[in-house]
Order: C-alpha cells, then structure tokens, then sequence
C-alpha cells in the first residue's frame, strides 16, 4: 500500500468529497474557504514516510465515521512544499485542524486510532478524550503548567517502565530546560535512539533547549524596548526582544514582536522572523495556546 493509493482518487474514496488531495494552488479554496462551513484536518505527508502510511487509513477511517462533521485534505509535501514551508511544518506526518479560515489544532505522527478520534471528538465538540488520564498525558499537563517538578517525577515513572520511553525523555528533557538545567536536559535528550531524533515530542525539546541558548545572548528586556522606542525599524533589537521575551515566559508578547517583523519586512534576515516564530510553535508544542494564536496570526498574513 503506498499514500497515493489512499488518496481521494483510490477505489474505497469517501462519499460526499470528506477527503481529498489538495494542491497548491487549491490550498485556499480546499482548506481555509472550506473550513468556514466545517472543521478541515490538512494532513501533511510524503510518499516516503512510513508513520504516514500508518496514519493516513486511521485518519480516513476517523473522518468517515464522523460523518460530515469533518473533511480531510491531504497534501504531498514533495510535490507542493510551499504551504507546508510556510507554515513551518518540518516534521511528518503533521495534521492541523482548520476552523473558520484558521489553523485551531494540531498533533504530530502516527497517532492511533484512540487518539486520533480524541482528538476528532475535542475538535468538534470541545471535548478532551479520555486518553488524557494517562500518566504520560498528566505529565504533559504539568509541565504546560510550569509545574517542572511534579512533571518531571511523572516522566521518571513512566521512565522506571520503560527506559526508552521518546515522550517521557523528550518531556523531562523540557523539565531539565524549564528549571534551567541546559546540559541535564542534553544529557537527557541524548539518551534518545538516533532513530528517533526526529520523533515530534525531540525536536520539540530540542527546540526548547536552543531557545534557552539562544536567549542568553540577548541583552536586557528594559534595554531592548528602549532601542525599539528609539527606532521602531530596528528588527534586531526587535528580534533580540522576542527572544528574551519568551525566556521569561511571555509567548504572547513575544509572537507580537515577530509578527511586527513579518509584517514590516518579510524578507528581513532571510525570513529570520518567520522562521523563529515557527521554532517557537516547536518548543511550546502545537497544542498550545500560544502556538495555536499564533499559527493564526501568521496564518492571516501568509494566506492573506
């Protein structure tokens, strides 16, 4: 079985149009207008990706049964890149939920089926399913919390069952970086298999540890808002300003910052701005508040 034979085209294609392939060229019309009648999941992939193979039928399955409520789109990244490097999709399969024109959700990898009707359930009814009972979805939540401790003897738990457990390492690697400790949380994340680097919950802990370099770099927050005060075209300073903002925990105002770059000048740094906004949308993971805000204000300037 390859992803193209899952397409909308294959002989077992849903009725009523709930999936499709999408192009480019049709990605507006497909996903952002069509969402204004019903929520669209875009499920991003490759036909060289195996977890894509894995969630692609469970993903048809899901939408079938739900029966209207939901269409999916999907989109080949090799043959239409742009919208998925817009949107800072570098991970697959990636899968964002659109509502009303605008990114609302999303989840990263092959989700089984359990979850991904969770999510389906949350999306439409605004639900949470019962996986979150979990321990390892309990820790999730602390740790969104800021509860680094209690996080993090949660993921040691699920780490006492299993050692290589992705999640639990990625999620107390992000413990180590929310209490400061930079090289426990490397040592952390170097515990994780070299297959699996590139696991969602890594890169976004991987993520969280570059920013928390990154950001004694910059100078200042008083400093920096008095070179924006005197100059407010100083995109650097800027810059520098959305760093140290989300070191001190303001995503909001950071995602401000680096949309008033994109919006003065996109091309500014080699897209610098763009691009740091969406490394911020990986550290604090796409379910997030402020990721999810700001996937929609990005959204509204790039598909404007």
């Amino acid at each position: 079985m390859t992803m193209l034979q899952n397409g909308g085209g294959a002989p077992a294609a849903a009725p009523e149009g709930l999936i499709k392939e999408t192009t480019t060229q049709a990605f507006v019309k497909d996903v952002i207008e069509e969402s204004k009648r019903q929520p669209v999941l875009i499920d991003f992939w490759a036909p060289w990706c195996g977890p894509c193979k894995q969630l692609t039928p469970i993903l048809e399955k899901v939408v079938k049964a739900a029966k209207g409520k939901v269409k999916l789109v999907k989109m080949n990244i090799d043959d239409h890149p742009a919208i998925p490097g817009q949107m800072g999709i570098q991970s697959i399969p990636a899968v964002i939920a659109f509502v009303n024109g605008q990114p609302a959700d999303g989840f990263m990898g092959a989700l089984p089926e359990g979850q991904v009707t969770a999510f389906l359930e949350r999306l439409t009814k605004g639900k949470i399913g019962g996986e979150e009972k979990d321990l390892l979805k309990a820790a999730d939540e602390q740790l969104a919390n800021k509860d680094y401790e209690t996080a993090a003897e949660m993921y040691a738990q699920l780490l006492e069952q299993d050692a290589a457990n992705i999640a639990a390492l990625a999620g107390l690697a992000r413990c180590h970086v929310g209490n400061g400790a930079i090289d426990e949380a490397k040592k952390t994340l170097a515990l994780v298999p070299e297959a699996k680097r590139n696991d969602a919950a890594v890169a976004a802990a991987r993520a969280a540890i570059e920013l928390a370099e990154q950001s004694k770099s910059v100078g200042p927050i008083n400093e920096l808002e008095q070179k924006i005060a005197a100059d407010p075209k100083d995109h650097q300073a800027r810059f520098d300003l959305a760093i140290a903002l989300n070191a001190g925990s303001k995503r909001a105002e950071a995602v401000e910052h680096l949309m008033e770059i994109v919006k003065r000048d996109r091309k500014w740094n080699d897209d610098g701005a763009r691009k740091q906004l969406v490394q911020f949308f990986d550290a604090w993971g796409p379910t997030d508040e402020a990721t999810v805000a700001g996937r929609k204000r990005l959204s509204s300037v790039l598909f404007a």
